[in-house]
């Protein structure tokens, strides 16, 4: 099993990101999926998860309105859409299976520059 996260980055204040998640070895329209963040000297966070049935969405209050989550399964492949970022923002994301379930991959840091 393998995810692989990318498209993180340095962004000012109100600007915009597209996360990806790059999955492989296990049957990935199956599974529902979440991203997560840590924020520098904090614990994780849960941010989003978009369940693989009926294609239902959960966000964080602190992301709603401003993230979307979704999926490809044709590619095997998650993304979070982030809109109107803010300082708070910066984090290391992770994309994992489930709801902070077994697997996770490595993560990939976004920066929002006040």
């Amino acid at each position: 099993v393998q995810l692989v996260e990318s498209g993180g980055g340095l962004v000012q204040t109100g600007g915009s990101l597209r996360l990806s998640c790059a999955t492989s070895g296990f049957t990935f329209s199956g599974f529902g999926m979440s991203w997560v963040r840590q924020a520098p000297g904090k614990g994780l966070e849960w941010v989003s998860t978009l369940n693989s049935h009926d294609g239902t969405t959960a966000y964080a209050d602190s992301v709603k309105g401003r993230f979307t989550i979704s999926r490809d399964n044709a590619k095997n492949t998650m993304y979070l859409q982030m809109t109107s970022l803010k300082p708070e923002d910066t984090a290391r994301y992770y994309c994992a299976t489930g709801i902070m379930g077994d697997y996770w991959g490595q993560g990939t840091q976004v920066t929002v520059s006040s």
